[in-house]
């Protein structure tokens, strides 16, 4: 599977907003998923994760399909705006696409000490979601183990952000800038 092709054929620009709700993130192409499923495990199995962890919504596809080629379990913190809940690990996020702070949160007696995780999601921008939920890892006594995302906007600094952890942090594309209607990918 070409991912790069399917971004210039289904990816619209809007803004710095890359658009791939045709195959990602609203509707899932079950063919592109499988192959992403397929590249992330690939690049994640030499770290050897126990569990995948993703936010909710737009993480679970590629962490099911990432998961299921490796077969792993799965978890996704939930996302809510409000006060913590109890008995879970949690961070609050803030999302300049959306203009608002959410929580992600992961119940306690679903991450136990000891694990070894991959983070994956969708995008990596500015690493905020991703962070807290290395974070929440951390504070529940595991360690990350890398971290997959599908597509890196590059420009937005997020690899920077994680890498200050220690976490590998790997991505199927890599974007560098999105101008005009084209779409520049990087190595």
């Amino acid at each position: 599977m070409d991912l790069r092709a399917v971004i210039r054929d289904q990816g619209r620009i809007r803004g710095d907003l890359l658009v791939v709700d045709t195959f990602l993130n609203h509707m899932v192409d079950t063919t592109v998923m499988n192959g992403i499923g397929a590249a992330l495990a690939t690049h994640l199995i030499p770290h050897r994760p126990d569990l995948v962890l993703t936010a909710e919504a737009s993480g679970i596809p590629p962490a099911m399909a990432a998961a299921s080629q490796m077969r792993l379990p799965f978890i996704y913190a939930k996302k809510f705006v409000g006060d913590p809940r109890p008995n879970s690990y949690g961070r609050t996020v803030s999302s300049p696409t959306k203009g608002m702070e959410y929580r992600v949160e992961v119940a306690e007696h679903l991450l136990d000490a000891g694990r070894r995780v991959a983070v994956v999601d969708d995008f990596l921008a500015r690493g905020r979601t991703a962070e807290a939920l290395g974070e929440i890892v951390e504070d529940a006594g595991g360690v990350v183990v890398a971290a997959g995302f599908v597509i890196e906007k590059v420009s937005f600094g997020g690899r920077d952000l994680l890498a200050r952890h220690g976490w590998p942090i790997l991505s199927i594309v890599r974007i560098g800038s999105l101008d005009d209607n084209s779409i520049e990918f990087v190595d």
